[in-house]
């Protein structure tokens, strides 16, 4: 008599995306692999977004490639932006219907005196809540206002609820580099496959 393998329902579709985004300003696109190793090849023109970027994927252990072309003869701040705006649309996009997933993630992350938590939920609502009081306004030439508005540009485009809180640092690379670690842990077990709901929806709505 055959027994039924509890493990072959947590089988799924792969769960990869890619969306190219084109404005007057910017031109972006993004793949990404959720069940990935965390590979990266990201090249924005921001040096200091790549290496941010390079942490999501690292410590997500999503694999992700960014290809950016902007107005940075302006400034940084439309290409950051419309990064964040593309990678929340690639998310959403290969999130699916969410079923089988925990829904919810967070993570502390400390780097030396830095200590950052971010807390998400795959909800189908977008939220930012944004906590960081950087130690100084620029990091190298990038402009740390920026960083809220790539999250606010994520959030919005993946539909997804985003709470980050930067607890203390005094290095603002060091904080900077705390979320976004904590935000690639935070998403990593936010979008796992949970072995109990075995294809369910994480609602009671019955859709997120």
């Amino acid at each position: 008599m055959n027994e039924h393998d509890p493990s072959k329902d947590l089988i799924i579709a792969p769960r990869t995306a890619e969306v190219q985004r084109q404005t007057l300003e910017t031109e972006v696109r993004v793949g990404l692999n959720l069940d990935g190793e965390g590979q990266a090849a990201i090249a924005t023109g921001v040096p200091f977004l790549d290496h941010m970027l390079d942490q999501i994927a690292r410590h997500g252990l999503i694999d992700l490639s960014i290809a950016a072309r902007g107005d940075l003869h302006i400034d940084a701040h439309h290409t950051v932006e419309d990064v964040g705006i593309t990678l929340g649309q690639t998310l959403r996009k290969a999130l699916g219907d969410k079923r089988g997933i925990r829904r919810y993630g967070h993570a502390y992350v400390p780097l030396d005196e830095a200590l950052s938590r971010v807390v998400v939920d795959l909800s189908g609502r977008p939220g930012l809540t944004f906590q960081v009081a950087f130690s100084r306004a620029h990091i190298g030439d990038f402009d740390v206002d920026l960083l809220q508005e790539f999250f606010q540009g994520l959030v919005n485009h993946a539909a997804l609820t985003l709470h980050i809180d930067n607890l203390r640092g005094t290095n603002a690379h060091h904080q900077a580099e705390t979320i976004f670690k904590a935000c690639g842990r935070a998403l990593r077990m936010a979008v796992e496959p949970d072995p109990r709901m075995a294809g369910q929806l994480p609602s009671t709505k019955g859709r997120l």
